[in-house]
């Protein structure tokens, strides 16, 4: 069963219109002006540039306290408000998954402070992590925002954060994708 696999495609079409598109670190994607996500299950189109699956998994690296924070005031995805939205498929290298689960942790959390830094944007910025190691894609996670126009600050607020922590030495690839919803 593959509902929980999504594919994000980049092409002419989709309900998202592309307004920029950056290659942070490493090989950049085709250019694209649309995206649209859909269930892995659907029929593909010739108009398609690219494509990148992810899946929806479990809950990594956040223990217990940190998981019931996160669900008791993160927002759902597809709020009418919410006409802005990124994504950003990231790729980390071979030092990083070479080390233990109990390292990376140390390294995500105990040092980055990735959780800590999420929860200050939230529910403002709505999120949703695809895995796509585990099904051998060129990248290891896709993230997905959500967010309205007056928030778009507190999003490169949020990103920039991100990405000045320990945990971002071991990105090896990053595309950063914003989008609006037509």
């Amino acid at each position: 069963m593959t509902d929980h696999i999504f594919d994000f495609i980049g092409g002419n079409a989709g309900e998202w219109k592309i307004v920029k598109m950056e290659t942070v670190i490493g090989d950049p994607i085709q250019d694209a002006s649309y995206l649209k996500i859909v269930n892995s299950n659907l029929q593909k189109t010739n108009e398609d540039l690219w494509t990148i699956k992810g899946l929806v998994s479990n809950v990594r690296y956040a223990e217990k306290e940190e998981k019931e924070k996160l669900l008791a005031i993160q927002a759902g995805l597809g709020r009418p408000a919410d006409t802005c939205a990124a994504l950003i498929p990231i790729r980390k290298n071979e030092a990083w998954w070479n080390l233990a689960q109990d390292e990376r942790r140390k390294i995500f959390e105990n040092k980055s402070h990735h959780i800590q830094t999420g929860l200050k944007y939230l529910p403002a910025i709505a999120r949703k992590l695809y895995h796509c190691r585990d099904i051998g894609e060129a990248f290891d996670f896709l993230t997905w925002f959500e967010y309205a126009p007056e928030h778009s600050n507190a999003f490169e607020e949020l990103v920039a954060a991100l990405r000045n922590t320990e945990e971002w030495k071991y990105v090896q690839r990053e595309i950063d994708i914003r989008l609006v919803r037509l």
